[in-house]
């Protein structure tokens, strides 16, 4: 933040020659003279000449009265038009909410919503939780498909999340990032309805292929549970991606890809042991041993307030490849490992770069 500027307030004594005081008097209730001769006393009535204005006087400015400011009770609601037409946009959303009268696309992606509601109670957290930084915005395309492939971890997936609010919030075009997630956002109930409304579909090829063509930007975290569900002693070692899958789909459609580093997510949920067999009750993947959860019951779930620092890499064009290149098993494998060792080179140098993981 800016420094504040000190304004000092105006000097009084460069008012007092402006104001006439009365004169002190003395215990006797008269005044004297400078030498010691007594005033006379004006009787009442008696009508005393003006004083005669001499030429040095006529330059000194006649003082006016000082402006005051508004006090808060009285100064005028500035932005009352403002704060109505913010009024009337709410009754407007709230009415549409309630006749139905709003749009989804084919995937359930909720724009409306999002923008108005979903990704106002994101930004709190990520303004002034994890503080994220964002860096090399300008390497995402202001139109046209693209996907982005990130790094994954942090035991819940709040990574995704905010990379979502990262480019909304920062793009120059506003732009909607898409992500992949996997099958089991869509089991869990209120999760799976709010994924949908925030544009999350199912992490196939189908569904990928169908929005880069549409010229959606894309994201996918190609580590899956393998990423997001490491023990904290492996924090920041990228696990295999997969068979390179969103390579192909890149790759047919022509559209670039783009690596992308999140340092940050890792510190939020130390995962220091997994107890598969509670894993294997409720149907999860793990279920992660903190040193807040499952301890302290509900408080446990709360993530630490670690300082984020996503950055988006330069562009992988795929455009220039044949339509057979999809097919490729060995072109797969290539563009796959460069994707992954950029973003395990980034995120080595992010944390050499991180003074802290809280600052």
């Amino acid at each position: 933040m800016a420094d504040a500027k000190v304004i000092p307030f105006d000097d009084d004594r460069s008012r007092g020659s402006a104001v006439q005081r009365p004169p002190r008097r003395g215990r006797s209730g008269g005044s004297r003279r400078p030498g010691g001769e007594p005033a006379r006393v004006r009787e009442v009535g008696e009508v005393q000449p003006l004083p005669s204005r001499t030429h040095a006087q006529d330059d000194v400015p006649v003082p006016h009265e000082e402006q005051r400011p508004y006090e808060p009770e009285q100064q005028p609601l500035l932005d009352e038009g403002g704060l109505e037409k913010r009024i009337a946009a709410g009754l407007a959303f709230l009415r549409r909410r309630l006749t139905g009268d709003y749009e989804v696309d084919d995937f359930g992606y909720d724009a409306e919503l999002t923008d108005q509601v979903l990704m106002s109670l994101l930004r709190p957290m990520y303004e002034k939780y994890f503080r994220v930084d964002v860096k090399g915005i300008e390497n995402i395309p202001s139109e046209g498909g693209a996907l982005i492939v990130a790094n994954h971890s942090g035991t819940l997936p709040l990574d995704g999340l905010m990379m979502q609010v990262a480019v909304h919030d920062h793009h120059p075009a506003g732009r909607h990032l898409r992500l992949l997630a996997a099958d089991l956002v869509f089991v869990l109930p209120v999760v799976n309805e709010l994924a949908r409304k925030l544009g999350h579909t199912l992490a196939c090829a189908e569904d990928a292929e169908r929005l880069l063509g549409q010229g959606e930007l894309v994201g996918v975290m190609p580590e899956g549970f393998k990423g997001i569900g490491k023990p904290f002693s492996e924090r920041y070692k990228l696990q295999r991606f997969g068979r390179g899958g969103f390579v192909s789909t890149a790759l047919r459609q022509g559209t670039p890809i783009i690596p992308c580093s999140i340092v940050g997510a890792e510190e939020i949920y130390p995962m220091l042991g997994n107890a598969k067999t509670v894993a294997r009750l409720l149907g999860f993947p793990y279920f992660p041993l903190t040193p807040t959860f499952p301890w302290l019951g509900p408080l446990g779930a709360i993530p630490l307030p670690t300082k984020w620092t996503i950055q988006f890499g330069e562009p992988i064009p795929t455009d220039g490849y044949p339509p057979e290149a999809a097919e490729d098993p060995m072109l797969m494998f290539n563009l796959t490992d460069q994707v992954r060792e950029q973003i395990q080179h980034t995120l080595y140098k992010l944390l050499v770069q991180r003074r802290s993981v809280f600052f």
